[in-house]
């Protein structure tokens, strides 16, 4: 899967010219489409991304009542014949999910592939750095 520069830079969070320069200096390995324009392999994007990125845009561009949405790259689909562990990075997080292996295939999930991780948890712990200096409680 071949990834277009200024989709790339939307995915890391990051201008056309940055990804560019990280093209021209060898800090990102791309190559060329049947057009002539640049485009990054979308593994290697993902393992690129699982270093530098920050949350791009949500691709979705729908409306939803799910507020922890992490979009970002597959990195790694280990499955068998019943269960898949699909890896994301999302910005500087990784997000895992567990699901048939055949969800995973319908959905064509490989390293380099978009994807938006939804989250629904009955319990989000929130933890803070201890604050001597105001008196923090817990």
């Amino acid at each position: 899967m071949s990834i277009r520069v200024k989709d790339a830079a939307a995915l890391l969070g990051v201008s056309d010219d940055t990804v560019r320069r990280w093209i021209d200096a060898g800090t990102l390995v791309a190559g060329k489409d049947e057009s002539g324009r640049k485009v990054i392999d979308g593994a290697v994007l993902a393992e690129f991304a699982r270093r530098h990125a920050t949350p791009p845009p949500d691709p979705l561009g729908v409306g939803s009542s799910a507020r922890n949405r992490f979009v970002g790259l597959v990195t790694k689909v280990t499955a068998d014949t019943v269960m898949a562990e699909v890896q994301m990075q999302c910005g500087p997080f990784t997000v895992v999910s567990l699901m048939s292996a055949t969800s995973a295939a319908e959905l064509g999930l490989v390293p380099g592939k978009v994807a938006v991780a939804m989250v629904k948890a009955t319990t989000v712990v929130v933890e803070t750095p201890a604050n001597r200096s105001h008196g923090g409680t817990a």
